[in-house]
């Protein structure tokens, strides 16, 4: 007998295979025309269940990394956010102004006639050059005016009288009502511009609670372009050293993706794809610096009088009883140089993983590396760096000054006492080395070389001899040793020989009876 498949096309034979094939799979084995042959023409027991669930694991896989992909698209947009300028919050953007709002009108009670609705046209001039004092000669336009002022004068007059012979007392009590509530939204607004100004005036004689309070606002108001990621920041202003301590509350690490994405294994598991711990670290480093930045650009725009000597600000990680994860000390000129400005990368790139800029290359980091800032090196190790400064008395001790508080508390008791041209050569979290000129009828006439020190123990004999050597170095006439503590028998027999002569001392106590002179400060100098 003939076959009767050599008669058919190859795309016939083609497709009727094909067709066999799906329906063997698909369908248990049954054929394309007919009923299943036998078990060896479909999938063995449990494929079709094995099938269907690689497939619920491939769109289980599909949907668990989009949603880790929208996590990446939430922190970009933060980092975006977070680098946009801030706006100065002063007194003057705080003002409030009354603009009176008139009584609407009704079909009884018409609007009051206006001139410019009667007034006439003023005629073509014939000659565009004789100007507008030429066509007022005109007759015609006279008798026109004169016609238009008239029929004015007996519209407003009309309109008055309307006005008052209404007695409707429905309206009267409206108007009445109307013209009440505006009052008091005048004298809202004139009380609240009068509380305003007397704040400011706090403000500018530098007390506390009214720095405070400013700057409390502004931070709450640069806070609010992203109110999606809440980060607290209270400010406490010291008016020894006129600077401000910021405690800035950081967001949970939480915040930043764990994971890449997630793929399908070789038997069908679902896995997630981690990132590297220094990916996230420097992820949440990149937040934390943009939220500090912005802090300090806040108290930078909000101080328009210049009251504020420096700001040192705290980056707390509340979690886990608080980790402070940097700390930055700035003086008035530093704050001028934290605005930046981002490099303007596509969003839609930056949220892609794996794209995220390596922390050292990080401008804002940058930035706050530049002002000398403590940053962890592993936030999610809960690495903490030592405060500059910690929010707490108003009048602190000199040891719990952060490093330019004591440099600006030392260079105001000296320009004070009278030493001008202050230059500082060397300066650190232990103390400073600077110089001075002063007048020949000054309590410290010459130049003088400084070393003011607050660090624990006390000074000896070798840290004299240094401040001699740094004395011929500059050619001064003095030089003088400043500190906390005290120092040491040798150091003392040593400023006694004829060699030493031009070298002083000023232990803890000298400390605090030159602040008393100078500053009028009763000022704490215990070691820290």
């Amino acid at each position: 007998m003939q076959d009767s498949t050599k008669h058919q096309p190859v795309a016939d034979r083609t497709s009727g295979l094909r067709a066999g094939f799906l329906s063997s799979m698909f369908q248990g084995g049954a054929g394309a025309s007919g009923p299943s042959s036998g078990p060896s023409d479909g999938l063995p027991e449990g494929a079709e269940s094995a099938v269907t669930e690689l497939a619920r694991a491939a769109e289980l896989v599909r949907h668990r990394t989009a949603t880790v992909r929208a996590e990446h698209q939430r922190l970009a947009g933060l980092l975006l956010r977070l680098a946009l300028p801030v706006s100065a919050m002063d007194f003057e953007s705080q003002r409030r102004s009354y603009e009176p709002r008139p009584y609407p009108a009704t079909a009884e009670t018409a609007r009051e006639p206006r001139w410019e609705d009667y007034a006439p046209p003023e005629p073509p001039a014939a000659d565009p050059e004789a100007g507008p004092a030429r066509r007022l000669l005109d007759s015609g336009y006279q008798r026109e005016l004169a016609q238009a002022r008239l029929a004015h004068q007996r519209a407003l007059r009309e309109w008055r009288a309307g006005r008052a012979a209404a007695t409707d007392p429905a309206e009267a009590e409206s108007r009445l009502a109307h013209d009440q509530a505006e009052l008091a939204r005048a004298r809202a607004v004139q009380e609240y511009n009068d509380s305003l100004e007397e704040c400011r005036r706090a403000y500018r004689e530098a007390e506390p609670a009214a720095v405070e309070s400013l700057l409390e606002r502004a931070l709450a108001a640069a806070e609010a372009a992203t109110s999606d990621l809440p980060a607290a920041c209270r400010a406490v202003y010291r008016p020894l050293t006129r600077t401000a301590v910021l405690d800035l509350d950081l967001p949970p690490l939480g915040l930043v993706p764990s994971l890449e994405g997630y793929r399908l294994g070789e038997e069908g598991q679902v896995s997630p794809v981690p990132r590297s711990p220094a990916d996230r670290a420097a992820d949440y480093l990149r937040l934390a610096a943009r939220l500090a930045l912005r802090a300090l650009q806040a108290a930078d725009a909000v101080d328009t009088d210049g009251v504020l000597a420096g700001v040192v600000l705290n980056g707390w990680l509340r979690e886990a009883g608080g980790t402070c994860l940097l700390s930055v000390d700035a003086d008035r000129d530093a704050l001028a140089r934290t605005r930046f400005v981002p490099g303007g990368a596509d969003p839609d790139e930056e949220a892609e993983p794996g794209v995220y800029a390596a922390a050292e290359q990080d401008e804002a980091l940058a930035r706050l590396r530049e002002l000398g800032a403590a940053v962890s090196p592993d936030p999610f190790a809960r690495a903490a760096v030592s405060p500059y400064a910690t929010a707490g008395a108003a009048v602190p001790a000199v040891a719990d000054l952060s490093p330019t508080e004591f440099a600006g508390l030392v260079r105001e008791l000296f320009t004070r006492g009278g030493l001008a041209d202050w230059s500082v050569r060397l300066s650190g979290a232990s103390g400073l080395v600077a110089t001075g000129s002063g007048a020949v009828d000054s309590a410290l006439p010459g130049r003088w070389v400084v070393c003011a020190s607050r660090r624990p123990g006390a000074v000896g004999a070798s840290e004299v001899r240094m401040l001699a050597e740094a004395v011929a170095e500059e050619s001064a006439g003095h030089g003088l040793w400043l500190t906390v503590g005290d120092f040491t028998e040798e150091a003392l027999d040593l400023v006694d020989t004829e060699e030493f002569r031009k070298i002083h001392l000023a232990d803890g106590s000298g400390f605090r009876s030159m602040a008393e002179t100078h500053l009028g400060l009763p000022l704490a100098v215990g070691a820290p």
